[in-house]
């Protein structure tokens, strides 16, 4: 029986693994493994939530191998190490605990074909002290991280008799960057509710430090001046043409000699795919990216790519955006074309839809742009209608990983969580 092995449980790899079990492995049409270095799968878009103790990721995760089970496909727990194309192995890296001992050694997984949807990491661009000093959000991990930091932080401030403003700087003005600093106040609004002392949204002093001409530069200009506006009502510093040339444990160093000082300093420019991938001996870009063809197939015929991780033109001769509505199209692709593979029939070609954009200002507001399908060439909307949009993305996730009444189930328990749960992660 032929075997498809996908590795990266991300939106599209997941989604895609859900399809294909339920499609071909539920039928012993084909074996269908998914592969990640971690048990559960939690919405990246929704690491920001995370970071603040918005949401509780101990709740909304979701087990690979329960949801392998329920859905025709088969898990294996790794991280992906190497690749030996000429046996058609994926290489594992031993699985050691937190006490360094071996828990699994070096294992090889056999394919016949190969799903790679690793996603992507934070690019810092080499800049000098980002590495040691930034917390990134490109995990479940790091986003629990900075949460720690930052209920510490407000503790700290509780105990201290004339507390100091609360300094955050975040690099990057993308839809993280935007969508943290937003957040980071609705926080501590409701610390302060209940009762935290000396914590309010006075007394933070967040930076949102972009070195592009404006924030949100994915946007049409007129969304992204009302989201700085927002912002800057809330009491975020925006700071725009700003570039940084090195972090260090007290702040940032600015390329115009200026010195941002700040506690907490979070990363989020940029993003490219994980270094190893440019080592597996098939063709990468700048951002360390598979370059496929319009099949989402590399130069082995054996191996594709989806997501962050693999770069597609689209038919304007520009890269697809790294973006979750793209992880999501390609997925739904892929089950189509590697069924027809499987058939021994021709593969359709990918096409690339843009739904537009929106971005999330904490539950004070929602800017975005649609277009494509959605609308007759593109509308800006913000306020309560955005934010139904900007919901409703995550309720097709799960929509195509659940089906629709168990994420209408979902959806109930979601409710019901926000009147018998605190509002806001306090450990």
């Amino acid at each position: 029986m032929q075997r498809i092995v996908i590795v990266g449980g991300g939106a599209g790899g997941l989604e895609l693994a859900t399809q294909l079990g339920r499609k071909l492995g539920r039928k012993n049409k084909a074996e269908i493994l998914l592969i990640d270095a971690n048990p559960t799968h939690l919405w990246k878009p929704l690491l920001h939530e995370v970071a603040t103790g918005a949401l509780d990721s101990g709740i909304d995760e979701l087990n690979y191998r329960a949801h392998g089970r329920k859905h025709g496909f088969d898990f294996r727990m790794g991280r992906m190490g190497g690749l030996d194309r000429d046996n058609k192995r994926v290489i594992l890296q031993p699985m050691l605990d937190d006490d360094g001992r071996e828990v699994l050694p070096e294992r090889r997984v056999r394919y016949d074909t190969l799903v790679l949807a690793i996603g992507s990491v934070t690019n810092d661009f080499g800049t000098q002290g980002a590495g040691e000093h930034c917390i990134f959000l490109d995990s479940r991990r790091q986003a629990e991280r900075f949460h720690r930091v930052l209920l510490n932080e407000f503790l700290r401030a509780s105990n201290s008799e004339e507390p100091a403003p609360l300094e955050i700087a975040i690099v990057g003005a993308g839809a993280t960057g935007v969508e943290l600093s937003a957040e980071l106040y609705n926080t501590a609004e409701v610390m302060a509710s209940y009762g935290l002392r000396n914590v309010s949204p006075g007394q933070l002093k967040v930076r949102l430090i972009e070195a592009g001409e404006r924030i949100l530069p994915a946007l049409p200009p007129r969304l992204s001046a009302a989201a700085t506006r927002e912002l800057e009502n809330l009491g975020v510093h925006v700071l725009t043409n700003t570039l940084i040339t090195e972090v260090t444990d007290q702040g940032l160093n600015t390329k115009d000699g200026r010195t941002i000082p700040a506690v907490l300093r979070v990363w989020a420019a940029g993003v490219k795919a994980p270094e190893f991938m440019t080592q597996l001996g098939l063709e990468t870009n700048r951002a360390n990216q598979l370059v496929v063809n319009e099949s989402l197939q590399t130069d082995d015929d054996a191996i594709f790519a989806l997501g962050d991780c693999c770069s597609v033109m689209d038919q304007d001769g520009k890269p697809v955006p790294p973006r979750a509505q793209a992880a999501h199209q390609q997925s739904s692709h892929l089950v189509k074309a590697l069924s027809a593979r499987h058939k021994g029939k021709a593969m359709p070609a990918f096409v690339y839809k843009d739904k537009g954009s929106l971005v999330s200002l904490s539950r004070y507001s929602t800017v975005g742009s649609l277009m494509g399908n959605l609308t007759k060439g593109s509308m800006m909307i913000e306020g309560r209608l955005a934010r139904l949009v900007y919901v409703s993305l995550y309720r097709l996730h799960q929509i195509a990983l659940h089906g629709y009444w168990h994420t209408l189930l979902l959806t109930l328990v979601g409710h019901i969580n926000k009147v018998i749960r605190p509002r806001l992660k306090l450990h």
